[in-house]
């Protein structure tokens, strides 16, 4: 894979621009998150609800707060946890140079909340983040919902990587403002934009974000090989949903899992675009509801 479609599938995206300080921006969730220290982080975290543990794991540039309407439809039956991701919303940065894995500290901050089995439920990144979990810990993770979920390792397409430009020429300036700009005019956010309550509540989590991915390589060290190809090792139980109106590549993603792992499926949010917990909350919480009520 060539350098720069490693560096936007790898890592999650390792978009990058300078840190303003040692810790994102706090987040301004209805109630304050807590914290746990693992592998040298400090995660941000909300825990809400009794059962079955469901973690919700947020996308690039995001937060905890992008499952405000999942949360409280999942815990009525089963505890969800959400957190913010090392380098994101309240949570610690990375530091440079220091290899960690998004993948252990999610298995760290579960062990720590006494979840050592739980449903997975990623967007974007996170989604990422939920296959590099059930590569690196078989058996741990009881089931799996990529919600425009990404791919570890995944070869971009040329379009993508051409509209990706910006966000890497302006990183490289050094100018966030612009990157972040950038980031926001991407074509996976169209159907978000034409809808200003679902756009604000993306640009208020991104304008939090501290920035730091896009001027720093991010030291997370991925599974490898990555998951693009391994995907017939993922044995849980999986479901890859995808907005209707997302980008191709996402769409590509989630029909190559279904195709591959030996116990997934996709499906099709009707009307929805790239950010489908905030553009159609009700159908995603269905379908999550839906999914979640299949035994294990």
């Amino acid at each position: 894979m060539a350098p720069r479609r490693r560096f936007l599938a790898g890592a999650g995206a390792a978009l990058g621009l300078a840190a303003l300080s040692g810790c994102a921006v706090p987040i301004g969730a209805e109630r304050r998150p807590e914290t746990l220290e693992v592998n040298g982080a400090r995660l941000a975290y909300q825990s809400a609800g009794e059962g079955e543990p469901v973690v919700l794991l947020h996308g690039f540039a995001l937060d905890l707060r992008l499952w405000e309407a999942q949360v409280p439809a999942l815990a009525a039956g089963r505890r969800v946890v959400r957190y913010d991701l090392r380098g994101y919303g309240g949570s610690s940065l990375p530091q440079p140079g220091a290899l960690y894995s998004h993948a252990d500290d999610l298995a760290a901050l579960c062990a720590r909340l006494g979840a050592p089995r739980p449903h997975l439920v990623g967007f974007g990144l996170g989604g990422r983040v939920a296959l590099d979990f059930a590569l690196a810990y078989p058996g741990r993770a009881r089931s799996i919902v990529l919600v425009e979920g990404v791919v570890g390792g995944w070869t971009w397409s040329p379009a993508f990587q051409n509209a990706y430009r910006p966000v890497l020429e302006a990183g490289r300036r050094g100018d966030i403002a612009a990157a972040k700009a950038a980031w926001l005019a991407q074509p996976m956010f169209d159907r978000a934009r034409a809808r200003p309550e679902v756009m604000g509540r993306i640009e208020r989590m991104v304008a939090d974000y501290s920035g730091w991915h896009f001027a720093h390589v991010d030291p997370e060290r991925p599974v490898t090989p990555p998951a693009a190809r391994r995907m017939g090792e993922v044995s849980p139980p999986l479901l890859a949903l995808v907005g209707e109106h997302d980008v191709a590549d996402i769409h590509r993603m989630a029909e190559a899992l279904a195709a591959a792992a030996p116990a997934a499926r996709h499906a099709t949010l009707s009307g929805a675009g790239h950010a489908s917990p905030l553009e159609s909350p009700e159908a995603l919480n269905r379908a999550l509801l839906a999914f979640l009520a299949v035994p294990v």
